[in-house]
């Protein structure tokens, strides 16, 4: 079996690891371009860690403008295998308040800007994303958040919208009369070009407000946004060491098929396929080309 590595996106808020030590910053180059910022590789007792702030450190990159596929295929070049992000989210349920971890399993793109896959013209893939986290990352941070006294629902629908700005009231109250449970900005096409990757995903959508449906609690503020959401971060830090002091040295297969999602997904045969694309493709798709 491969040798696990545990890989944290850092969403609004979220801009390093506490607890990470023996810090090397990696400076990758991509194919795809530019990452957010530095990878940076450590330890969190004892255990190898990956950190990536993906709206940089400085909160410089908004979420349409961020390079989905540098990320993923620096994390890929890095050795990340499961792939966990915190997201500061908004809710449609009540029993969903501000500072609950919602660890999602379903999602709901509604994005139009962004590019959503590393496969194009030339080289043509479908994975699978009917189950687009991975079952057996999501218990462990589960497990982790109850060890930790984090506040946690296990199991929701996330909606990515493409922003920056919030949603209207209308938009609000269809996104809540659908039962869609969080809102954001950032998970998509990222849960997507995971998948592609063959790296295992899951999200831990901290919960800072109720978007604009909630007649009591009114429209988005941002001031109050950022008040919930340093206590989330203090939180987050805890299940994140928990989660990676516990975390397995060898990788375990997943049972949503993430780790060999690239296994009859890749549709155009070999004497088909644009070299140049498929050299692009070498991080994030070399096992099976």
């Amino acid at each position: 079996m491969a040798r696990a590595l545990l890989g944290i996106i850092g969403g609004s808020g979220f801009y390093d690891l506490p607890g990470l030590e023996k810090i090397e910053e990696l400076s990758l180059e991509s194919p795809w371009g530019e990452p957010s910022d530095r990878l940076r590789r450590g330890e969190i007792g004892g255990k190898p860690a990956v950190f990536l702030a993906r709206h940089g450190r400085g909160h410089r990159v908004p979420p349409s403008d961020i390079n989905y596929r540098a990320n993923i295929d620096c994390l890929k070049r890095a050795g990340v295998t499961d792939l966990v992000s915190l997201s500061a989210c908004g809710s449609f349920r009540e029993d969903l308040p501000p500072g609950t971890f919602v660890l999602v399993d379903q999602f709901i793109d509604r994005t139009f800007r962004r590019a959503t896959s590393f496969f194009g013209p030339g080289c043509v893939a479908h994975v699978s994303m009917a189950q687009p986290v991975g079952p057996k990352l999501v218990d462990r941070i589960a497990a982790a958040a109850a060890a930790e006294g984090v506040k946690f629902k296990k199991g929701g629908t996330y909606v990515c919208i493409e922003g920056p700005q919030f949603s209207t009231k209308a938009e609000s109250l269809a996104f809540e009369a659908e039962g869609w449970s969080v809102i954001g900005m950032t998970n998509m096409p990222e849960a997507k070009l995971a998948r592609e990757a063959e790296i295992t995903y899951a999200t831990v959508a901290m919960v800072t407000d109720y978007d604009s449906w909630h007649e009591e609690h009114g429209p988005v503020d941002v001031s109050a946004i950022l008040n919930v959401m340093k206590e989330n971060s203090a939180h987050a830090a805890r299940l994140v060491s928990r989660l990676a002091r516990d975390f397995p040295a060898e990788r375990e297969p997943c049972p949503a098929g993430s780790d060999r999602a690239l296994d009859f997904a890749i549709v155009t045969p070999p004497e088909f396929r644009d070299p140049v694309l498929v050299r692009k493709l070498a991080a994030v798709a070399g096992r099976v080309l």
